[in-house]
């Protein structure tokens, strides 16, 4: 009995930290600004990041991620999407940032998930720990994790499909409108015409 709740408390604390290093962010970056975001981590911990342009233009941005040292780790321009993970080298605090200094007047909203590890335990603790039960625990927490974001990311996809859809059907409504429009104003253009001709004919 004492080994089961042993078990059950462990794998309550696995998936307390799974969840809580999993964060997801909804956010509106104005035309001409920048916002960022920034995470206290220790060495060798791994990070992840991914993103999705809900609104906003051309559905473009631009993402970079900044170490503790100021060097640039990674850098995206005028990206719809994007995943990218990597170990921090150094303890310190990493910046993000997702900029729309390009737009000239149209704000983007970003969708965006940030996932931080567990810094690396040393050789004596990690293999006290390290146990099957442990790993597949935390096989299954980042699997959820990535079908929780991939649901997400396609709720945004069809949304965004929808509404490329629906004014594309708006636009072809008003062009089937305006030519209808152009069609009878030339119609009635020619009666008009014809009908004042032969009263001319007829008056000679």
């Amino acid at each position: 009995m004492e080994c089961s709740w042993k078990s059950l408390w462990t794998l309550a604390v696995i998936i307390s930290s799974i969840i809580s290093t999993a964060h997801s962010y909804t956010i509106t970056v104005d035309a001409h600004a920048e916002e960022c975001f920034f995470e206290n981590v220790e060495a060798d911990t791994k990070m992840g990041l991914s993103f999705e342009i809900a609104e906003g233009g051309f559905l473009d941005i631009d993402m970079t991620i900044t170490g503790p040292n100021g060097a640039i780790i990674h850098k995206a321009e005028r990206e719809s999407s994007g995943i990218y993970t990597f170990s921090a080298q150094t303890s310190g605090r990493y910046t993000y940032c997702f900029s729309n200094k390009m737009s000239t007047m149209t704000p983007k909203v970003v969708m965006f998930n940030l996932e931080i590890g567990e810094p690396k335990k040393d050789a004596k603790e990690d293999t006290a720990d390290h146990n099957k039960l442990e790993d597949m625990i935390k096989e299954l927490g980042t699997t959820l994790k990535t079908v929780k974001h991939e649901q997400e990311y396609m709720q945004v996809r069809d949304r965004i499909h929808r509404s490329i859809n629906e004014s594309t059907n708006s636009r072809v409504v008003m062009w089937s409108i305006f030519e209808a429009s152009v069609l009878l104003i030339m119609t009635f253009g020619q009666v008009y015409y014809l009908k004042r001709f032969f009263e001319v004919q007829r008056v000679v």
